[in-house]
């Protein structure tokens, strides 16, 4: 099997898929292959089970993309300064991975949007670490060789890229986000090839 990079994310809006998509494409300006793949959404009260592959967009995650995986970015919109209870749900799934120690020593990284500047970016991002670290990978973030993170007037972050979507979530991606997106991808590609050797 190729080695490959594990995009994962949930998004509700569509701006947390849209960086998803361009850290792909930053991984994939490495030369590593990558798989982008979402979680379902939660219902607080379940009288169907769901189809195990959704009508449209990305595809469900499995237990055995997220072990096969090279390298992992993880992306969540915020929620009150928290990953989304949909990618929460997800990892609290993962047990037999943690118990087989599948994930020790991978690189990963996290990305998130949120409505509003002030709408806890950083906090959400770290949220999203502990899963990680319990799991044995290997957390890495942006470095300001990247001048867009010192530019920034929106999204940005040494933690993760992240994105400013506006209370209406209609706020583009800005040009200094998207570069974010795209060189966290493409960093985590060339750990990944570096760790392959």
């Amino acid at each position: 099997m190729q080695p490959y990079v594990l995009v994962l994310y949930y998004s509700k809006y569509g701006s947390t898929k849209e960086m998803a998509h361009l850290i792909a494409n930053g991984i994939e300006s490495a030369g590593v292959t990558v798989k982008i793949r979402t979680v379902p959404n939660l219902a607080t009260v379940v009288t169907e089970a769901a189809a195990s592959i959704p009508e449209e967009g990305d595809i469900y995650c499995t237990l055995d993309d997220l072990q096969n995986c090279a390298g992992l970015a993880l992306g969540s919109p915020t929620r009150f300064g928290n990953m989304a209870s949909e990618m929460k749900y997800f990892w609290d799934q993962t047990t037999s991975l943690w118990l087989n120690g599948a994930l020790h020593n991978k690189p990963a990284c996290v990305f998130t949007s949120s409505g509003s500047m002030h709408g806890g970016q950083e906090s959400t991002l770290l949220t999203m670490l502990p899963p990680l670290f319990h799991h044995g990978m290997m957390i890495m973030g942006l470095t300001n060789a990247n001048p867009a993170l010192s530019n920034t007037k929106s999204g940005g972050t040494p933690y993760g890229a992240t994105h400013v979507s506006g209370p209406r979530h209609d706020q583009s991606l800005s040009t200094d986000e998207k570069s974010l997106c795209e060189t966290q991808g493409k960093r985590l590609g060339e750990v990944v090839i570096k760790l392959s050797v």
